[in-house]
């Protein structure tokens, strides 16, 4: 199949070869039009036809009523935060006042319309989706992409959110990716693929018999088919070689290129042959790739170039130039531009940079002056340091990244180039290129640095350490990061060592550095806190003091440090919320259940204000595995649906240790072992001895509730003799029921030993309730029940109401023992409602064999007509029920209003209603 249509005498050849792909295309337009948006990323080597893939879908949208909108990456373009996403909806922008205000204001933002803060991409992502779905409500919307593998990082975020959170808004997009391309962007693996390979032979000698119009000796015919092997644009190319006389009978065919290259070769060929002044006209518009004419001509002016000097490119068949300035290929402009010596690439950017106003667009003219010098220039590094400043205030970190490294190349002043490189560094590292952050890292470390920038380039390495490594040595790396900012930055070294403390605690049992005690002993070096101190203050002064002087003196701090973070909101975003994580963990070591509620739920809102798809995932796992605890069990299953929403619409890695919580307190063994077994091979992997633990608590839940106490005592033990900081805690009371039925008192009295004194120190009624069920359980008599009934009653006092259940299940159990079957019933039938009605099934069937002992049945659980729902469809009807309208819910899932409407009609026609009222009316789990 051609790259494009081409001409046979007046007529315009057929697709060639391409029924199937051309199908796939017409299929996916005919269920836009209908309502069922959908994506198809066009693959292949260049030349292969991509392009005439894009065209057949506008020629064949067009007709039917579609609105066409299009944007094509540029290879030179990559550093221009947002550039290919402004191509596509520049013209829809009319749009965006329909769009709630932080939307609009994270558009306006990312186009430089307006300043404030920089604006998450993914938010960025939902204002795109909702301003596309706002025009294709007018008719079906087609978006073509051309060479995405050089869309700008951020866009190509942006345009591959949008395709994984299409739905029901009459739109299609169709992206066109080249195979092999240095630097493609991962982010549209996943999405549905068009695979183009080349042409067969019948088809190949067709396309070539079209192109060339005269006949052809067959010998040199069949070279040219074998040497193209299938590519439509070579075998174009190579036809037009061969009608110039260049092919000497097919014995100069470059058998070693590869086809791009011979095509590249071909169009160099053809410029080579052009008059001086157009291949400098060809090579300055190859330079600039926002097709301006007017820039063109400007920059042609610089040379004395008339505009006659077009005609023979034009008459060649390399470019066009109407509104725009258009190469014939992509190829043709690397030809061009990769060809031409550095010293008239230097002289074409500078042409272009002259001719840029400053006032409308001072980076593109900084990129193109950073292009034209040669050697160090402080005046262009400077220039190019304010556009990076821009381009992160616009939210392009990637961009930013990119201008301050050309800024650290061009400083002529070491000490600054170093300070430079160090910044870039950490712009590097935001925008997740690791490699090349470490590698400004080395630039920085050469030049002479001031004590604090040594620091801080010492701190930005034990970070991407981390990234990388997930734990293990970094620890030291952060303390000796530490120790070295204490005089120079009190704060940041405090925060520093916290980090460590972080960094040990998230290595766990794996840490090849410092263990927690370890690190907690050089902690408390750490320079003195502000007065007051900051909530990250009293974590590390707390946490500290855990890991040196023993959990019940640590108690106090960490305890004040939760409350400020609960209760003085006002500084939430004032670096807060990056301990939120953090302080979530100190909470269930605390046994506090109303600061990990309230904090993950804190931590869920903030990254939804903010669009921040990149934390959300991780704050609605933290909130779902409290949910579970609470025994909402329903509602945690709906923000794992979200989640992996989220995570497969950014190309995200899931989030599965927090599942297994889910699916161990449901209770079904089979596919809660197979999670534990993916879980725990991929953490040890990685040396994520916390990911482990929370397996393992995960894994003493499931079998405490199906009644495999041996195996329930097998994973809770670890975690007794790992002081992990909370999971050793939540574990406490596991081990004790466990090992009492598995009738190894003496273990359960070790457990409980280190219970008791702890719960006491907590004081909560969460931590009081676990102690008192767990030390009836080793005790006999009128003890026993007193406690049982302080169990019960402390526990109905607090949120963990799965917790409350089994306190009355192991109370029924005991009394059923104890002959007193009447007593028993009330106690098995109560949380048997309990935990039937939460999901908890393996405990509900506990429950259930225990009452039957008694001689009473146990109820059923009736079927809801909520239970047809899915998971997501029953979040959505939780929202609308409140009362939210198509457009909140959407901005708060990450959909269209026009998707909402459809699940909506969905969740009516399964419930059996027909209005939003009467979903209020419904008693929804």
């Amino acid at each position: 199949m051609q790259c494009r249509r081409i001409r046979t005498g007046a007529e315009l050849a057929d697709l060639l070869g391409r029924r199937a792909e051309r199908d796939a295309v017409e299929k996916l337009l005919t269920q836009a039009r209908s309502g069922r948006s959908g994506t198809i990323v066009v693959r292949g080597e260049a030349g292969v036809g991509k392009t005439a893939i894009l065209e057949h879908a506008r020629d064949t949208a067009v007709p039917s009523g579609f609105r066409v909108e299009t944007s094509t990456g540029v290879e030179s373009e990559t550093q221009f935060a947002f550039a290919g996403l402004h191509q596509l909806c520049a013209p829809l922008l009319d749009r965006s006042g329909a769009l709630p205000d932080p939307q609009q204001t994270a558009l306006s933002v990312a186009f430089g319309h307006e300043g404030g803060a920089a604006p998450d991409a993914f938010l960025v992502g939902l204002a795109t989706l909702n301003v596309l779905a706002e025009v294709a409500e007018e008719a079906p919307l087609l978006c073509l992409v051309d060479d995405a593998q050089w869309l700008d990082q951020t866009s190509a975020q942006v345009l591959a959110f949008v395709a994984r959170r299409l739905g029901a808004e009459r739109m299609a997009l169709v992206f066109a990716v080249r195979d092999h391309t240095e630097g493609e962007f991962s982010v549209f693996a996943g999405l549905p693929e068009l695979r183009l390979d080349g042409l067969g032979q019948t088809d190949a000698r067709t396309l070539l018999t079209a192109a060339l119009g005269t006949p052809l000796d067959d010998g040199v015919r069949d070279q040219i088919v074998a040497e193209a092997r299938g590519n439509p644009l070579a075998l174009l190319e190579l036809a037009r070689i061969a009608q110039s006389g260049q092919l000497a009978g097919g014995f100069e065919l470059p058998h070693v290129l590869s086809v791009p290259r011979r095509i590249e070769d071909s169009f160099l060929r053809r410029s080579g042959s052009l008059p001086a002044e157009t291949q400098l006209l060809l090579l300055v518009a190859a330079a600039d790739p926002t097709g301006d004419v007017t820039i063109l001509w400007r920059a042609a002016a610089q040379f004395g170039i008339a505009r006659e000097a077009a005609a023979p490119a034009e008459a060649a068949g390399l470019l066009e130039i109407g509104t725009r300035v258009r190469f014939r290929h992509p190829l043709v402009r690397s030809a061009v531009y990769g060809s031409a010596t550095p010293a008239d690439r230097r002289r074409a950017h500078g042409a272009l940079a002259a001719v840029i106003d400053p006032r409308v667009d001072p980076d593109r003219r900084a990129w193109h002056r950073a292009q034209a010098v040669t050697g160090a220039d402080e005046e262009v590094a400077a220039e190019l340091e304010r556009s990076a400043g821009r381009a992160r205030a616009r939210g392009g970190l990637a961009a930013s990244a990119a201008f301050l490294q050309r800024a650290a190349e061009l400083t002529p002043e070491t000490a600054h180039r170093a300070s430079r490189a160090l910044e870039a560094a950490h712009a590097k590292h935001e925008a997740g290129a690791t490699e090349a952050a470490l590698g400004l890292l080395t630039i920085a470390a050469d030049g002479p640095l001031d004590a604090l920038q040594h620091a801080r380039l010492g701190l930005l390495r034990a970070q991407i350490t981390f990234q990388l490594t997930r734990g293990n040595e970094v620890s030291t790396m952060l303390l000796d990061a530490a120790e070295t900012l204490a005089p120079l930055d009190a704060a940041l070294s405090r925060e520093t060592y916290l980090q460590a403390l972080e960094a040990s605690f998230h290595a766990g049992r794996f840490a090849r550095g410092r263990w927690l005690p370890e690190v907690a002993e050089a902690a408390q070096a750490a320079p003195a806190p502000p007065t007051p101190p900051r909530p990250v203050d009293l974590l590390l002064d707390g946490l500290t003091t855990r890991f040196t002087q023993g959990y019940e003196a640590s108690v106090p701090t960490l305890q004040r440090a939760l409350e400020t973070l609960r209760n003085d909101e006002s500084r939430a975003d004032e670096g807060n919320g990056r301990w939120l994580w953090l302080a979530c963990h100190v909470g269930a070591m605390l046994w506090d259940d109303e600061s990990i509620y309230v904090l993950a739920s804190r931590g869920v809102r903030l990254a939804r204000e903010a669009g921040a798809l990149a934390t959300l995932p991780a704050a609605l796992n933290a909130l779902a595995s409290v949910l579970v605890l609470t025994g909402e069990l329903a509602r945690a299953a709906e923000l794992f649906s979200e989640e992996d929403a989220i995570t497969r619409a950014t190309g995200a890695p899931p989030l599965p240790n927090s599942r297994l919580v889910l699916a161990a307190w449901r209770g079904r063994q089979h596919g809660t072992s197979e999670l534990f077994a993916t879980v725990i091979a991929g953490a040890t992997a990685r040396g994520e001895g916390l990911t482990v633990s929370s397996a393992e608590i995960s894994l003493a839940y499931l079998h405490n509730g199906l009644g495999n106490y041996d195996s329930a005592l097998g994973a809770a033990t670890p975690l007794f003799e790992f002081d992990e900081l909370a999971h050793s805690s939540v574990a406490l009371p596991e081990l004790v029921e466990a090992a009492v039925r598995a009738g190894q008192p003496e273990r359960a009295a070790a457990a409980l030993e280190q219970l008791s004194p702890r719960a006491r120190a907590s004081g909560t009624q969460w931590a009081l309730g676990l102690e008192a069920r767990s030390r009836a359980l080793l005790s006999s008599g009128r003890a026993a029940e007193e406690q049982y009934r302080e169990a019960i009653e402390r526990l109905g006092r607090c949120r963990m109401a799965t917790h409350l259940a089994r306190a009355r299940l192991v109370y029924g159990e005991w009394l059923r023992r104890e002959g007193r079957r009447q007593d028993a019933r009330e106690q098995l039938r109560t949380a048997h409602e309990l935990l039937a009605d939460m999901g908890a099934e393996a405990f509900a069937a506990r429950a259930a064999r225990e009452l039957r002992a008694t001689g009473e049945h146990p109820r059923a659980r009736a079927t809801q007509p909520t239970d047809a729902l899915t998971a997501q469809e029953l979040h959505i009807a939780r929202l609308v029920a409140t009362g939210a309208t198509s457009r909140e819910v959407g901005a708060q899932l990450f959909l269209s209003p026009r998707t909402i409407e459809a699940h909506l009609r969905s969740i009516f026609r399964k419930l059996g209603i027909t209005s939003r009222r009467q979903l209020r009316e419904l008693q929804l789990p």
